[in-house]
């Protein structure tokens, strides 16, 4: 088990890390706290001087200039020493930051709410309604651009043919689907275990690109996320979202935040793969990717939708666009499609980004979230960051 669980720097950086700006989150043994950092040449550097928390790190013009230039930093160590434990742990690289995230945004994801919604969270029932409906929705909603005049289009023919649904509401019209993932604060990072509800036998990772955005609306970055899904309950009703989504240890963030430069660019972001990968203590395993291009709504769409006029993030966002690949492998049985098991390792990655690696427990089994806004500002109040 050890040796499954054992993760190195070289397992979770990106494949150019060497020109890559990383930033990210550690608790630090030897500061005692956790500290804002930059990942440069396998070493981990403290950026407490430069700001106390990722949320105002961010915020900081021109950063991504300043930490090209940065030449004084404490050196924290070695990355591995950290996924290792000896000089404390690898964090999600956000704090103060909301924790938003977009549903519905890819044409696949779109027909397997649908199907929930069918089978009214029933897994049992989810191999018929795919067969019933796939042959029509798979087709009709590749390629289709969300709140467009085709869209509008296909609503009207999917009406008439009684197959519209809540989803396709925000998945191809108008309005997109904006919610709060988690708290600020609460998000695991890579190495820790995500957790599952015990009330779902139905469920799944949700590997997304996920952007973090500076308070007034503008891309900073990317980073990867699992935004960890109960389909059973979610499948009974859309207004159970918050108990399907928001759980202890429910959303894993990291390995770190690249920041926007010449050498990674919004465009690059927008041409992203995205892999994930479960291999289960069961032997059972399971591989997939998809491209960011099949997204029906662009990045830039789905920031305004989160931070406009109407609605403002002092802190920080960080926003989960939405999840290409929905798991169908059958697992505990034919026509049963996937679930997760306890124990499951979940690598999500693409080359540019790295790779995010949990292991899936249930919630209740996972450590309880305790080290809140009130603890970080005690923190770094009795360290003089404040």
């Amino acid at each position: 088990m050890q040796a499954r669980n054992a993760l190195n720097a070289a397992m979770i950086l990106p494949q150019d890390a060497a020109r890559a700006l990383l930033v990210g989150r550690v608790w630090s043994k030897a500061a005692a706290g956790p500290c804002p950092v930059l990942i440069r040449d396998g070493h981990v550097f403290d950026l407490s001087h430069l700001a106390p928390t990722t949320s105002s790190l961010l915020e900081l013009d021109n950063l991504a200039d300043r930490l090209k230039s940065l030449e004084q930093s404490v050196d924290l160590g070695p990355l591995d020493d950290f996924l290792s434990g000896d000089a404390g742990n690898l964090l999600a690289p956000i704090d103060l930051q909301a924790i938003k995230a977009a549903g519905v945004t890819f044409a696949g994801s779109m027909l397997e709410r649908v199907i929930e919604e069918q089978a009214k969270g029933d897994s049992s029932r989810a191999s018929a309604v795919r067969e019933k409906l796939a042959p029509v929705l798979g087709d009709s909603l590749k390629g289709v651009v969300a709140g467009s005049d085709q869209a509008a289009e296909l609503k009207i023919v999917l009406q008439e043919m009684g197959l519209w649904s809540q989803y396709l509401e925000v998945g191809i019209g108008p309005d997109a689907e904006i919610f709060t993932k988690s708290q600020p604060m609460s998000a695991v990072g890579c190495g820790a275990r995500v957790g599952i509800h015990p009330m779902s036998e139905w469920n799944n990772p949700e590997p997304e690109v996920v952007l973090a955005v500076r308070s007034d609306g503008v891309i900073v970055g990317a980073t990867l996320g699992n935004d960890v899904n109960l389909r059973d309950v979610e499948g009974r009703s859309a207004l159970l979202l918050g108990k399907a989504k928001d759980n202890n240890a429910s959303c894993a963030i990291g390995p770190f935040i690249r920041l926007l430069d010449d050498t990674f660019t919004l465009s690059d972001v927008g041409r992203l793969t995205v892999s994930l990968h479960v291999e289960g203590e069961d032997d059972f395993d399971m591989a997939g990717e998809s491209p960011m291009q099949a997204i029906s709504r662009s990045p830039e769409n789905l920031v305004g939708q989160m931070r406009n006029r109407n609605h403002q993030y002092p802190d920080g966002a960080v926003l989960f666009l939405g999840t290409m690949f929905a798991p169908v492998k059958d697992r505990r049985g034919a026509g049963q499609g996937f679930t997760h098991e306890i124990g499951d390792r979940v690598e999500i990655s693409t080359p540019s980004l790295g790779r995010l690696v949990n292991w899936v427990d249930r919630s209740d089994a996972c450590p309880e979230w305790t080290f809140g806004i009130t603890a970080l500002i005690r923190n770094l109040t009795q360290r003089g960051l404040l």
